[in-house]
């Protein structure tokens, strides 16, 4: 028999259920064997890192896009922060909230919720975590990074917390990502030699952040991988600025 609803209240997204129902089970079979999402070189004696892979129902300026898999309403979310441009190491870079896993931590879960809130002021009681996903080895910074795939349950405001480490905190619309108009290759050439990687843009008031390297790599492994990703030009290279 229905039940009743109090009048007034937020009703829930058939679509956000869906997407969330698809990223737990991604976890679970994480927890089952299943392999990482980029098969990339181990460094010899790598550090120990974590990140927060957090989505979640936007409040606000959804996307104008209405994305091909049924699970990706226009107000599906993630977090992600764009780094200090004075930082040494990956200067103003898009990337998810994380870092290293200190001796205190209780492991990757930990850090990964530690490091959000340190980062963006995020209230780690209001995420739901849906489990590890398998260990991402980086060789360039020598370190091991876990994926922590979470849900945003009770959202809460998010902010630049320290100037020096981020330039910005944002919820992006995944659908935006998807989108195959945002969507190209950034491209590094140096010595004669070139690299090449998954690039997202994702617009904003008063311009655009570039969404690539390890971040731009694991987005769009996560989307083939749930089976979200729409065709896209991987011939079209978008302009990239590196720090020599």
């Amino acid at each position: 028999m229905p039940q009743p609803t109090t009048p007034g209240a937020r009703q829930a997204r058939p679509q956000a259920r869906g997407a969330r129902a698809e990223l737990a089970a991604l976890a679970d079979a994480a927890a089952t064997g299943t392999g990482p999402l980029l098969d990339l070189p181990s460094p010899a004696d790598p550090r120990p890192a974590a990140v927060l892979m957090l989505f979640g129902v936007l409040d606000s300026l959804p996307s104008d896009h209405d994305a091909q898999a049924h699970a990706v309403s226009r107000d599906l979310d993630v977090l992600l922060l764009a780094r200090a441009t004075t930082l040494r190491a990956h200067p103003g870079q898009v990337a998810f909230p994380g870092g290293r896993i200190d001796p205190d931590d209780d492991g990757p879960v930990a850090a990964a919720l530690r490091e959000a809130r340190e980062e963006t002021g995020l209230d780690p009681r209001g995420v739901q975590v849906l489990g590890e996903l398998a260990d991402i080895p980086l060789a360039f910074s020598q370190h091991v990074v876990t994926p922590v795939l979470a849900w945003w349950r009770h959202p809460s405001p998010v902010r630049v917390v320290d100037e020096a480490e981020s330039a910005d905190v944002f919820r992006a619309p995944v659908a935006d990502l998807l989108d195959p108009a945002n969507r190209g290759v950034t491209v590094i050439r140096r010595g004669g030699q070139e690299w090449r990687g998954p690039g997202f843009l994702v617009r904003h008031a008063t311009g655009e952040h570039l969404v690539w390297g390890f971040t731009g790599m694991v987005l769009d492994a996560l989307f083939d991988r749930l089976g979200w990703t729409e065709r896209w030009d991987d011939a079209r290279e978008l302009p990239l600025v590196v720090p020599d």
